[in-house]
């Protein structure tokens, strides 16, 4: 056959006339012959399928890119196809992504990036020259003198000090060791690290992992993806979605009767509900931690983000060293900042790091060594943290306006808080708690029977119905409490206050009128 699949692919060989009065090869009419012959292979079966795969991924769900969000991905293409709606854009009110929703990058930190970028401009009279002395400490610290080198994988070590020093101020003098500092892919990536190196056993032996509900779902995800126990611990919504170290024992000692709870997870200040913890609630769950032998995983990243003039940021390590050495020396702590929230919102950088403190020192070897699997995090981003901790200082050129433009980012952010929770709880049927942080709502809303029957016909979550409907009907897509977690029973759903002010008052009107005709058709 080979022979003659040769013959035919030089085209030399005899020709006979054709069945449309073309002239067929013989050798073509052999190779079809031979080709006959040989039985047909049934279609070989796929390796990879829903069945075959890990069931651990497969359990994986990560609400605030869910389905809700793939709905929306598809309105928008219709807009673009001239299909007509009862509005004329999607409003993704759901994620925190401060720069998708028109938010101003800050002028310096995007100029010592653009700095370390592109060093020839280093030469230019436009940028400042305190710019200009961060990029060059930055790359002098890089190999080859360039962003596009690998580091070292704990990340580069000029980094990691002002991490450190950074640390250092905001705790009023409590050391931190740039050894103890790991730079990050986000936040996120710290934490699914850390989770990664804590989880181990089986059965009853089983890590079991706290965390709070609502929460965020990289911790279900995660979780989910080690083959982990998820420990549910609730907020409580009555008081501001306050933590209560008693709903903390009753967690742990529930838990214990199928899985080992090792690992506790507070996220402060909180998303989704956006409660900033007391000084006298962390020092309650620190000392809950010690007396329950947990590692404690603080997720901080939204440490700059606190509204309410009566609540103020504290880190978990700062209480946890002013609580004396008996503690200071024994509860092992991870925590976690990012440049993706904040004043910053520069969450396409992927800047992170993380502070772990009291780890055994074996266990250090091996958090290196997971590390270094994945290389170094991206050196962008690493840049980029370094700025977020090491900002132009009072006496700088750019200080000054560097100020401002915090000062703006968080003065439009309180505002739009309190916009935000007064506007919602004029609506019938809707409570929202005071956003006093973060940059989320996470309202309350009522649902009428009918409305839960339809969505039960549908096989949706009762609040997932409810935010279908509002992004089929008014363009603004949120996420549904049910993504995060929520007492049985109630109903939220997660929308971001990032908006520009105009516009966010646009979609709080909306959302009110949306709900007022909701609860009338399904009354």
């Amino acid at each position: 056959m080979q022979r003659a699949a040769a013959l035919v692919r030089r085209g030399c060989c005899p020709r006979t006339p054709g069945p449309w009065g073309r002239r067929q090869s013989s050798a073509a009419a052999e190779a079809s012959a031979v080709l006959k012959v040989r039985p047909e292979r049934s279609r070989r079966e796929r390796i990879l399928t829903l069945e075959s795969m890990n069931p651990q991924v497969k359990a994986v769900e990560y609400a605030v890119r869910g389905p809700i969000v793939l709905k929306a991905g598809e309105i928008e293409l219709e807009l673009q196809r001239g299909i007509k709606k009862p509005f004329t854009e999607v409003i993704r009110a759901n994620i925190g992504d401060a720069q998708a929703m028109g938010q101003q990058p800050i002028t310096f930190l995007r100029q010592v990036m653009a700095l370390c970028t592109y060093p020839n401009l280093l030469d230019s009279p436009s940028f400042p020259e305190d710019a200009k002395k961060r990029a060059r400490r930055i790359l002098q610290a890089c190999g080859g003198n360039s962003l596009g080198s690998y580091s070292a994988s704990q990340g580069v070590n000029c980094i990691r000090e002002d991490v450190a020093a950074y640390i250092t101020r905001r705790d009023g003098g409590v050391p931190a060791d740039p050894d103890n500092i790991y730079l990050t892919t986000g936040a996120s990536d710290g934490i699914s690290t850390i989770l990664k190196i804590l989880v181990s056993g089986g059965g009853k032996s089983r890590t079991g992992v706290m965390i709070p509900i609502p929460q965020y779902p990289l911790y279900s995800a995660v979780i989910s993806e080690l083959d982990a126990v998820q420990v549910n611990y609730y907020l409580d919504e009555e008081n501001c979605w306050a933590l209560n170290v008693n709903e903390l024992r009753r967690a742990v000692q529930e838990a214990k009767d199928h899985c080992d709870p090792k690992v506790l997870c507070i996220i402060n200040p909180g998303n989704p509900t956006g409660q900033v913890q007391s000084r006298k609630c962390i020092e309650d769950v620190i000392h809950f931690a010690w007396e329950e032998k947990l590692f404690l995983l603080a997720d901080e990243v939204y440490q700059d983000n606190v509204y309410s003039p009566d609540c103020r940021f504290h880190s978990f390590k700062k209480v946890l060293y002013e609580m004396g050495p008996e503690y200071s020396s024994n509860v092992e702590l991870a925590s976690f900042h990012s440049t993706s929230k904040g004043y910053m919102g520069e969450c396409g950088y992927r800047g992170g790091y993380m502070e772990v403190i009291n780890l055994h020192p074996e266990i250090k070897g091996q958090l290196v060594k997971l590390l270094s699997v994945r290389l170094c995090p991206p050196v962008s981003g690493q840049a980029a943290m370094d700025i977020v901790v090491n900002p132009p200082v009072p006496g700088e050129e750019s200080f000054e306006l560097f100020h401002r433009e915090k000062e703006s980012v968080l003065g439009n952010l309180a505002k739009k808080a309190k916009l935000t929770e007064d506007l919602f709880n004029q609506v019938p049927g809707i409570h929202c708690n005071p956003l006093q942080g973060a940059m989320y709502a996470f309202p309350r809303i009522f649902i009428p029977s009918k409305a839960v029957e339809a969505a039960q016909a549908h096989k949706m979550a009762p609040d997932m119905f409810y935010c279908m409907k509002l992004l089929e009907e008014t363009g603004i897509c949120v996420v549904p409490g049910s993504g995060f977690g929520q007492r049985e029973g109630t109903y939220h759903f997660r929308m971001t206050i990032l908006p520009p002010v105009e516009k966010l008052k646009t979609v709080l009107q909306k959302v009110k009128d949306f709900h007022i005709k909701f609860l009338e058709k399904y009354a």
